[in-house]
């Protein structure tokens, strides 16, 4: 059951009353401690402040954990990792400075295990492995894919394997080796299958779908104990998830 955070509405000037804040829901909360905070990210939520103005992840966190608590001033949240605004799915913060630290080393370090399930449009290989050089265009906010050791960007690689194909749709499983912007979303594209009702790289116009990729499984060490620790989220029960027998049944 989610939790309904009513923030701080204080009287100001008339000429610069801000309007009424509505309730934000907070997202499913995994594992909470004194070192991490473990969620699931909404879907069309951006994880930090952008210049929409939306409300967004972090601050929404923030908010919980000072109500919470009862922490007076500001409230410090790590942020070691990001979704893209219309991905959904399990995402980690850090509650201190020592676990942001040795959690953004495990990113680094590639030792955080990331996997997606994605539902693309055309039949994928039963496994693959991609890798590309992406380049983003911060002003337009989107990213162009060059082959590997080609023009300029970073280097991005990823594996899938496919789970189930149905109606010109795949089902498939996708482990990051790297973390880029779009990467997903982009690097798939590129190979003929764009993911289910993503727009932006998919070729086709906004039709009010929610694009078909959450983050299903993080697997991380705990930044102070001797822990490994997974998550593993529920496949939405929603078109076009529901096409498809969920995975591990």
């Amino acid at each position: 059951m989610s939790c309904v955070l009513i923030l701080d509405s204080s009287v100001s000037h008339p000429k610069t009353m801000p309007p009424t804040p509505t309730p934000i829901p907070i997202p499913k909360i995994y594992h909470e401690d004194n070192h991490l905070l473990v969620v699931h990210k909404p879907e069309n939520i951006p994880v930090q402040e952008d210049k929409s103005g939306d409300t967004d992840l972090l601050n929404t966190l923030k908010e919980y954990i000072r109500q919470k608590y009862g922490k007076p001033g500001k409230v410090f949240l790590g942020l070691v990792h990001r979704l893209d605004r219309p991905v959904h799915g399990i995402m980690v913060f850090a509650r201190t400075s020592k676990a942001a630290s040795r959690l953004s080393e495990q990113f680094r370090n590639r030792t955080v295990v990331k996997k997606y399930l994605v539902i693309v449009e055309g039949r994928a290989e039963k496994t693959g492995r991609l890798e590309h050089v992406l380049d983003k265009d911060h002003e337009n906010n989107k990213v162009t894919v060059h082959p590997a050791g080609s023009g300029k960007g970073k280097l991005a690689v990823l594996h899938y394997r496919l789970i189930s194909h149905k109606n010109g749709l795949s089902l498939i499983e996708v482990e990051l080796e790297t973390g880029r912007p779009h990467q997903i979303r982009v690097q798939l594209a590129a190979m003929g299958l764009p993911v289910w009702g993503d727009y932006k790289y998919g070729n086709r116009q906004p039709d009010g779908r929610k694009i078909a990729l959450f983050s299903a499984v993080l697997e991380f060490d705990h930044p102070t104990k001797d822990e490994r620790l997974t998550f593993r989220a529920d496949v939405p029960k929603a078109e076009p998830w529901e096409m498809f027998p969920t995975p591990g049944s």
